[in-house]
């Protein structure tokens, strides 16, 4: 079965750019599969730096049972600049036995659910006063529900409208789900 046990296109589309001081919920119904299936989300149009931003929780989702369609999902992503091999370590090693850190980016994630994403999948992307304050690039935040502080990731406009996935800092520790933190 899949990712979460559902496929299918998200309930909403992208909002417009702008560039003030927002929080966005970004909505899937069900998640992709495969990566067709990933690049014909509306969010896939990179049109917007919220819904990218959105979609490098869902790439980072897929690594623990499939680190190619991973991969391939974080370069479609990237753009005209593919993942390094030191990104790519860098993913692998975050993946040491922390398979649910990027699930906890799903709105209802907790450790005390064992970071199991409510439906339908939300992921919040905020802006704050700083986020556009380099020409051409967006660093937006996600909160994960095993932090205590926001995630930044960074996003950059080509100059084909495209927001591309540029870094991304979605992968620190977080506290443990209590199913395997004997204090708990």
């Amino acid at each position: 079965m899949g990712l979460f046990d559902n496929i299918g296109a998200p309930a909403a589309a992208p909002q417009a750019f702008d560039k003030s001081v927002r929080t966005v919920d970004v909505v899937f119904a069900s998640l992709p599969e495969t990566l067709e299936q990933f690049r014909a989300l509306p969010q896939s149009s990179l049109t917007d730096p919220f819904g990218t931003a959105a979609l490098t929780v869902l790439a980072l989702c897929f690594y623990p049972q499939d680190r190619e369609l991973s991969l391939s999902m974080l370069d479609f992503l990237k753009g005209p600049q593919p993942l390094s091999p030191f990104e790519k370590q860098f993913i692998r090693d975050r993946f040491m036995d922390k398979d649910y850190v990027p699930r906890s980016y799903f709105k209802g994630s907790t450790p005390a659910n064992n970071y199991a994403p409510q439906q339908p999948y939300t992921i919040s992307v905020s802006s704050n006063p700083y986020s556009y304050q380099d020409e051409g690039y967006a660093k937006l935040y996600l909160q994960s529900g095993g932090a205590d502080s926001p995630r930044p990731v960074t996003l950059r406009l080509a100059k084909d409208g495209k927001w591309y996935l540029w870094e991304q800092f979605l992968l620190p520790d977080i506290r443990q789900p209590d199913s395997s933190d004997p204090w708990a």
